[in-house]
């Protein structure tokens, strides 16, 4: 069972970043009492209630939203299992609403990922944004940014990380490869050659160690994602909140609570100065100056070491869910910049 007390701090900031509004989660978080599988009261319980409340009302994408989170951090046991079935059936009848929304599949000899995209064309191949989250983020919650691809002018293709959701690969120092794979998958109703990443926490990190060996990416733009310290200083891992170390154990095939363990395959995953620093394309990096996830240390390093670098700083917690709307305004300013040819500002 998770920390129920650390399970709200952290819905709290994930419900703000996904703009849902706060009286509901209040209330939500306010039933919570237990994290125990099924129980009256307990996370998924009561996340899934609400969730089937707002289905009923035909608001299917607030809905949804309820059901991921009653599967966060990740599935653990029949009532997260459920609540994560319930989450992509609601998604698909809120799916049928936008047909413009339409699955990729992506197969490589590791396994099998599925996406969501919109925008592709064979006639008129446009740029292509890839869009990808962290850990604890099923690829549906990226979804709504697949609607804006004929307001960006570009195809959008959104996906997750290796053991989220439906993403069946194996998360390892390798992980980076689903990427291009995914171009691949796309590249006949794409225009590949000019690929921008939005990816977040550790989505960025993959996005950063892949931007070297592939000349197709033109530019990233990511928030809060761990670079080198994070996977390198032993003590800092041992006091992430207990969520991040369990979802990390259980996406690598760790034993849950075996730090020591953890820490080895972490280590590996470090990126070199000799990596960043043979990047030439623009990254742009939203820090929180208050992350209690991605060391200080991440973003200096990033400073160091890539030359083309636009870093953007909040005084707030991972994911900067006190400042929403700048870090979605500052996003998507930058992706255009860097498309268009100027510098991020």
């Amino acid at each position: 069972m998770n920390d129920v007390a650390e399970l709200k701090e952290f819905t709290r900031v994930h419900a703000r970043a996904l703009q849902l509004p706060p009286e509901l989660y209040a209330e939500v978080l306010n039933r919570v009492t237990n994290d125990e599988d099924g129980a009256p009261g307990s996370w998924a319980v009561e996340w899934s209630a609400t969730a089937a409340a707002l289905a009923e009302t035909g608001r299917l994408l607030p809905s949804f939203l309820c059901s991921a989170m009653a599967r966060f951090p990740f599935v653990d046991g029949p009532a997260r299992r459920s609540a994560y079935e319930r989450a992509r059936s609601v998604f698909d009848r809120w799916r049928g609403q936008h047909p413009d929304i339409e699955p990729v599949r992506v197969k490589s000899p590791g396994g099998e990922l599925v996406c969501w995209a919109g925008g592709l064309s064979a006639a008129e191949p446009k740029p292509l944004l890839l869009v990808t989250g962290g850990i604890v983020s099923v690829k549906e919650q990226w979804a709504p940014v697949v609607l804006q691809a004929a307001q960006l002018g570009m195809a959008v293709v959104v996906t997750e990380l290796p053991g989220v959701g439906e993403n069946s690969l194996v998360y390892d120092r390798d992980s980076w490869r689903m990427l291009p794979a995914v171009l691949d998958a796309v590249a006949d109703r794409a225009d590949v050659s000019r690929t921008y990443a939005l990816a977040n926490s550790f989505g960025g990190h993959l996005a950063l160690r892949w931007a070297g060996r592939d000349a197709r990416l033109r530019g990233i733009v990511t928030s809060g994602a761990p670079v080198s310290v994070f996977f390198t200083d032993g003590a800092w891992q041992r006091r992430l909140p207990r969520i991040t170390r369990d979802t990390l154990a259980r996406l690598t095939g760790v034993a849950p609570g075996d730090d020591g363990a953890l820490g080895a395959v972490l280590a590996e995953w470090a990126l070199t100065p000799q990596e960043l620093s043979a990047l030439d394309i623009p990254v742009c990096y939203s820090a929180s100056l208050r992350d209690e996830i991605v060391p200080a240390g991440d973003p200096a390093f990033l400073r160091r070491h890539v030359r083309r670098l636009t870093l953007n700083e909040f005084d707030d917690v991972h994911g900067a869910p006190g400042h929403v709307q700048q870090t979605v305004e500052w996003t998507f300013g930058s992706l255009l910049a860097m498309r268009d040819g100027a510098p991020p500002s």
